[in-house]
């Protein structure tokens, strides 16, 4: 929802017509939803995993960088 705002306000900022900043913010809304949910679905699928004794499982920390050294 927060995002929806923003996008509104940024909208409106730059001039754009009211059907153009409201499909901003329902575009925006529905990226930062797909985002929020593939971060939980990955979550659990590690968590899952972990628990399962899956020895390759990555750890619960998703942020981790996967290119160190």
């Amino acid at each position: 929802m927060a995002a929806m705002l923003l996008a509104g306000i940024l909208g409106i900022a730059m001039g754009l017509n009211i059907t153009a900043t409201y499909m901003a913010s329902g575009v925006a809304f529905v990226a930062v939803s797909l985002w929020v949910d593939s971060r939980i679905s990955r979550r659990r699928n590690a968590a899952r995993r972990l628990a399962a004794g899956d020895d390759a499982a990555p750890g619960l920390d998703i942020n981790t960088s996967k290119h160190e050294g």
